[in-house]
C-alpha cells in the first residue's frame, strides 16, 4: 500500500454495510465468515475517514444506525428507498412511519447525517408503482423539513420527475446529493441548480458517455461513494482503464482473510473512483481528494450541525 493513500482523506457517502454479504451470506447461504471488521480496517488503510451507511426503510435505518454506533467513523442515513415505498401502506399509518423516521433522527443527531435513501426509481416499477413512489417521496421531504438534514437521493430513469418534485418543494430541504448518478449532463445541471451535489460511483462511470458527463461536472459539486456491495468498477467499464490501485480478491467460495471478495464492492474502492475522476478531469489526485472531502464535510458534517466533527 502506497503511503500516499493514508495521507488522503476520503469519505464514502453511501455504503450498504448492513447487507448480509458483509456477514458472508449470499442469497441466504453462508459462504464465508463475517468480515465487516476487516472491510472497515481496509477502508482506513486507504484513506477513508468516514463512511455513511445507507438506510433503505424504517427497519433498515434502525439497523444502519445500530451499526454506525459501533465505530466513530461510521454514520447513517434515515429514510425509505423508492422501491420499498409500499411499506408506508403496509404500516398502520403512513404519518406514523414518517414520525418514527423523524424520531430516529432527533434521538441520534450525533450519527444520522441525511434523510434517505429516498427518491424515484422508474426502472423497477414492479417493486413499487410510480404513483406511490411520488406520494411517499413527497412525504419524506417533510422529514428533511422537520430535521434540517440534507437529502440522500436515489434517481433511476426519473430525473425529470425528481427535479420537478424538488422544485415544487424547495422550501422543505436545505441541500442534498443525488447519489449513484448516471444521467445526462443537463440532468446533472438541473440538480445542481437546485443546490444539490452529485454522487459518483462505479455505476456512474460505466460507459464513455458516463465519463464525458463526469468530466464536465464541477469538482466543487461532486462527492464519491461505493454503494457497496453493489456498483463496483468492473473490468468491462470504460472507467476501469484509469484505475491504478488494484486489490487482491478471491471468489466468495474461496474466501481468504486480507483479500476482497470478488464481485462484492466495499468502501476501500473509493480510491478507484477518485483515480478515475482525477484522470478524466486531468487534476491532481490529492488536490481532487481534498476538494471532494471538503464538499462532503460541508454538506453532512458542518459545524452548524450536531454531527459536525
Amino acid at each position: 500500500m502506497a503511503a500516499s493513500h493514508t495521507a488522503r482523506r476520503l469519505i464514502d457517502i453511501g455504503a450498504n454495510l448492513t447487507d448480509p454479504m458483509f456477514k458472508g451470506i449470499y442469497n441466504g447461504s453462508q459462504k464465508h465468515v463475517s468480515d465487516l471488521t476487516d472491510v472497515i480496517k481496509r477502508s482506513v488503510a486507504y484513506g477513508l475517514q468516514k463512511i455513511v451507511i445507507t438506510g433503505g426503510s424504517l427497519e433498515d435505518s434502525e439497523s444502519a444506525l445500530a451499526l454506525a454506533k459501533t465505530d466513530d467513523m461510521l454514520y447513517s442515513t434515515v429514510g425509505c428507498h423508492p422501491t420499498r415505498c409500499l411499506e408506508f401502506e403496509a404500516y398502520e399509518d403512513a404519518d406514523k412511519y414518517i414520525a418514527q423516521l423523524i424520531q430516529l433522527v432527533d434521538n441520534n443527531r450525533d450519527k444520522v447525517v441525511a434523510v434517505g435513501e429516498c427518491g424515484l426509481d422508474y426502472d423497477r416499477l414492479h417493486f413499487c408503482p410510480k404513483e406511490q413512489q411520488l406520494k411517499y417521496f413527497i412525504k419524506q421531504l417533510s422529514v428533511s423539513e422537520a430535521t434540517g438534514l440534507p437529502l440522500f437521493l436515489h434517481c433511476r430513469n426519473a430525473a425529470t420527475d425528481l427535479a420537478q418534485v424538488l422544485r415544487n418543494n424547495r422550501h422543505k430541504f436545505s441541500g442534498g446529493v443525488v447519489h449513484s448518478f448516471d444521467g445526462t449532463l443537463e440532468e446533472a445541471k438541473e440538480f445542481m441548480r437546485l443546490g444539490l451535489y452529485i454522487g459518483i460511483n462505479g455505476c456512474s462511470l460505466k460507459t464513455e458517455s458516463n465519463l464525458e458527463v463526469a468530466a464536465e461536472l464541477p469538482i466543487d459539486r461532486l462527492m464519491i461513494e461505493t454503494d457497496s456491495p453493489w456498483c463496483e468498477v468492473k473490468a468491462s467499464h470504460a472507467g476501469a482503464r484509469h484505475i491504478t490501485t488494484l486489490f487482491q480478491s478471491r471468489k466468495k467460495e474461496k474466501f481468504e482473510t486480507g483479500c476482497q471478495v470478488k464481485g462484492r464492492n466495499e468502501p476501500s474502492n473509493c480510491v478507484q473512483i477518485l483515480e478515475i475522476l482525477a484522470a478524466i478531469k486531468k487534476r491532481s489526485i490529492d488536490e481532487l481528494a481534498d476538494v471532494l472531502y471538503e464538499n462532503t464535510v460541508k454538506l453532512f458534517f458542518s459545524a452548524g450541525t450536531n454531527n459536525g466533527r
